[in-house]
């Protein structure tokens, strides 16, 4: 299966998500390209205050898997219009992520994967499974192989 991964990454740690689920997806046999979304402007990006450069074409792609971080307790910005300016998903196999500071799953998590959600439903695509990952405290590593192991079963 072709398996596109498509983030946006301020800090990297969204990024280094990305990079291992690449690697447990490729040697599960997918054919797996990771695409970043780029833009100009002040960084962290405020909504209206930065231009989309880098805008990857996901109908190439059986299945996509969207990372992006979570910014003032809501979707990065940047992910946020990406996912608007989207044409179709129909018949496209999705997945989202989210990384965040702040332990608590309902601060900024659970809202922002709702929203990856709903953007992509609204272009016809079929969520198969969302994740959150939390970067701080010491459970940082399981949330991490929670994630990469989770999403990469659904394909």
């Amino acid at each position: 299966m072709k398996v596109g991964l498509i983030i946006y990454s301020h800090t990297g740690n969204t990024g280094s998500v990305a990079e291992q689920l690449l690697e447990k997806l490729s040697d599960s046999g997918h054919n797996v390209s990771m695409e970043q979304i780029t833009i100009t402007g002040n960084t962290p990006a405020q909504a209206g205050k930065f231009e989309l450069t880098g805008v990857p074409a996901p109908d190439s792609y059986d299945a996509i898997i969207f990372g992006a971080p979570v910014q003032a307790f809501t979707l990065n910005p940047v992910m946020k219009a990406y996912l608007d300016q989207l044409p179709s998903l129909s018949g496209k196999k999705v997945a989202c992520f989210v990384t965040k500071q702040i332990p608590f799953l309902w601060v900024g998590g659970t809202g922002a994967i709702a929203l990856m959600k709903k953007a992509c439903e609204s272009k016809g695509a079929e969520i198969v499974g969302t994740e959150i990952v939390v970067w701080a405290g010491a459970k940082r590593e399981r949330s991490i192989n929670n994630c990469v192991e989770n999403l990469s079963r659904l394909f």
